[in-house]
């Protein structure tokens, strides 16, 4: 098997992302608690002490990195660059001093709109489970968008445990990946930021896997967000990525965790902005699993979605059901048992 890619020796690409990374991690915390970024306890977080929260950075760091070492220069990076810069400052400040809501939407949107008026990265047609569905140029434009702030929230949703985000991040990464080399798509943008995100974000967790040195905090949980956003609309365009059905797919576990948050506070009529303490992953922590087994829980349904959609994209459709349709039946479980969408009686 052929492991170059863009001229670089893949092992390469995510061993010096990732020693980057690593190493920033010790600066970032030292930074965190110059400034105050601190994420300090309470009745709705699980850690019990202060804990330093800018290991985001660390993560940008070795993007930056594997960008000047590995990447190239053209129109689509320069507008990745420009959003995700925006990104992670925006979520920098809000670590700091945390920003309004609606603030912080606006911030996104425009990150989102550089990548795809700027860059033209969007989507040219969507297909989901063989359906194909065609739109006009600014349609596609603004699902696009919305794509991307999607993604960017439902990412920074989940950012509740630690190694979590990073984890489910990482697995989005691999799988993307492995998913070029089994169509033999080795020559996209998407890969090479894969690979590079892969390194910067397995770097970070070593040091945030249960129990955490630190969190990465808005600027890095956004910034995440948005490059698993962009790196699937790269793929659409060089056919890694065949079908809007493998993201969703590699991104069930979120995708799930976000639409039950709203779902769950629009039944209670809270604020959808408004935090809980009710996602997939406190109720499994309320089944009695540790911080640890939580995490590596939900890591292993995330592998076998992801699992799901390389079987998709290989054309094995039955296979991909029968685990798909386990494991839906497994989410509607927990919903079925847990507080995550309504609240059970105590007995």
């Amino acid at each position: 098997m052929n492991f170059i890619v863009n001229n670089h020796n893949v092992v390469e690409i995510i061993l010096m992302t990732f020693l980057i990374s690593f190493f920033l991690v010790f600066i970032t915390k030292k930074v965190a608690h110059h400034i105050g970024a601190l994420d300090m306890p309470n009745e709705r977080k699980v850690h019990k002490v202060p804990m330093p929260r800018l290991g985001g950075l660390a993560i940008f760091g070795g993007f930056l990195f594997g960008y000047i070492a590995y990447g190239s220069i053209e129109t689509r990076m320069i507008s990745i660059l420009i959003g995700s810069f925006i990104i992670v400052m925006l979520g920098l400040l809000d670590d700091i001093k945390p920003i309004s809501a609606k603030y912080k939407f606006l911030v996104q949107i425009v990150a989102a709109c550089i990548v795809v008026f700027y860059g033209k990265l969007f989507f040219d047609e969507i297909t989901l489970l063989g359906l194909k569905f065609v739109f006009p140029d600014m349609v596609n434009k603004l699902l696009s968008v919305f794509f991307i702030v999607g993604a960017i929230n439902a990412i920074n949703l989940i950012d509740g445990l630690d190694g979590l985000c990073a984890g489910i991040s990482s697995i989005y990464f691999v799988t993307i990946a492995i998913i070029a080399f089994v169509l033999n798509k080795l020559e996209g943008l998407d890969v090479i930021l894969c690979l590079i995100m892969l390194g910067s974000t397995l770097g970070f967790l070593v040091h945030n896997f249960p129990p955490a040195k630190l969190f990465m905090g808005d600027c890095g949980s956004t910034f995440l967000g948005f490059m698993i956003a962009v790196i699937a609309l790269l793929g659409f365009k060089v056919a890694t990525i065949t079908s809007l059905a493998i993201p969703i797919l590699i991104l069930a576990v979120p995708i799930f965790d976000t639409a039950f948050a709203i779902l769950r506070r629009v039944i209670h009529h809270r604020s959808i902005g408004e935090p809980d303490k009710q996602h997939f992953h406190h109720q499994l922590l309320k089944m009695k699993f540790s911080t640890k087994k939580t995490v590596l829980v939900i890591y292993i349904i995330n592998i076998l979605f992801s699992v799901v959609s390389i079987f998709y994209v290989l054309g094995n459709n039955k296979v991909a059901i029968g685990i798909y349709v386990i494991l839906m039946l497994l989410l509607l479980f927990v919903v079925a048992k847990t507080d995550i969408l309504f609240e059970h009686k105590k007995k």
